[in-house]
């Protein structure tokens, strides 16, 4: 008997990896028999580099970088040379893992570092650069990212009628009057792996949905709301397109968005771009049982969750694969 394990990570407790290897040894201990191939899965959160730089012979590669509150961190990502291939998660920069409970603060944690780590892929001659969405400390509609690939974002003066001044914190969008691109940026293609399809504003946007697990307060809502509000209003303005309803614009605090906006990006929910790194096609065979996972299986799974792939309206349990899921005991 031929068993495919391919979960995804339970987060906080083991990653992707030990999540299979575990499932393995159950299988082993009544199946002793059976041939176990492990497929560790994400779905463009924590682990995304991990799982595709590992099935593909990536290596890891170093650059430094500034976390969310503008700290100068070491970063990695994973590099497929062969394919030119750049595999960057946004929380390795500016994830809620850099930062203390107590230092969570929506108005500064901002996105520059990500913009960062894409400009050093870019500049080692990756032709595509993938960018995991999950994990975010910021909010910021990727307006972080941008300054970092030298968009300047001008507001008009708070107290007085001088020039327009340089925005650096999210609340400043209130009075963003104006974005200037800059003359020579060349990027790779990128493709944003989103976990999320939510969209940019509303009731299940970034700021609603998950500013308050990054210490965004009641009364701060409407406010940071109506700064990405105004960020959409005037890219729509100056830009001429409008992605504020992409599904999963609002991932990653509104980067989603932002990589759209500013870096031409194409968004996809992560487990297909996970899957469709080129190596999951072959693993898997029709009518072969799988045995998947995930932290939580729940109404979040069918909006972009690795193990959806598996056993979703289109995925591998639909055709003719029998799939144990399961989640991590609370």
């Amino acid at each position: 008997m031929r068993i495919l394990v391919a979960p995804d990570k339970f987060k906080g407790s083991l990653t992707a990896r030990e999540v299979a290897e575990n499932i393995a040894r159950g299988f082993l201990d009544i199946l002793s028999d059976a041939t176990i191939n492990i497929l560790p899965m994400a779905d463009g959160g924590e682990g995304t580099t991990d799982v595709i730089g590992g099935a593909l012979g990536g290596s890891w590669l170093k650059c430094n970088a500034h976390d969310a509150l503008g700290r100068e961190i070491a970063c990695r990502y994973s590099f497929i040379e062969k394919r030119k291939l750049a595999v960057i998660e946004m929380s390795e920069a500016a994830g809620m893992k850099r930062l203390h409970v107590d230092e969570r603060d929506v108005d500064r944690a901002n996105t520059f570092g990500v913009g960062e780590m894409i400009l050093d892929a870019a500049y080692r001659d990756a032709k595509e650069i993938i960018v995991g969405l999950g994990g975010s400390a910021t909010n910021d509609g990727g307006f972080g990212m941008a300054r970092a690939l030298n968009f300047r974002f001008l507001g008009k003066p708070a107290t007085s009628h001088r020039n327009l001044e340089p925005i650096r914190q999210v609340s400043e969008l209130l009075r963003l009057a104006r974005i200037e691109r800059p003359r020579d940026l060349s990027l790779p293609k990128i493709i944003a792996a989103a976990d999320v399809r939510n969209p940019l504003l509303g009731k299940n946007g970034a700021t609603r949905v998950f500013g308050p697990q990054k210490g965004l307060k009641a009364e701060q809502v409407e406010i940071f709301e109506d700064a990405l509000k105004r960020l959409a209003d005037v890219v729509a303005k100056e830009f001429g397109f409008d992605f504020r309803e992409e599904p999963g614009a609002g991932a990653a605090g509104g980067l989603g968005f932002g990589l759209m906006s500013f870096c031409g990006a194409t968004i996809r929910p992560g487990c297909d771009v996970v899957a469709g790194a080129g190596w999951f096609e072959a693993e898997k065979q029709n009518g072969r049982p799988v045995a998947t996972g995930d932290g939580e299986v729940g109404a979040r799974t069918a909006g972009g969750k690795a193990t959806r792939g598996l056993y979703g309206e289109e995925g591998y349990g639909r055709k003719g694969g029998g799939v144990l899921a399961g989640a991590a005991a609370s």
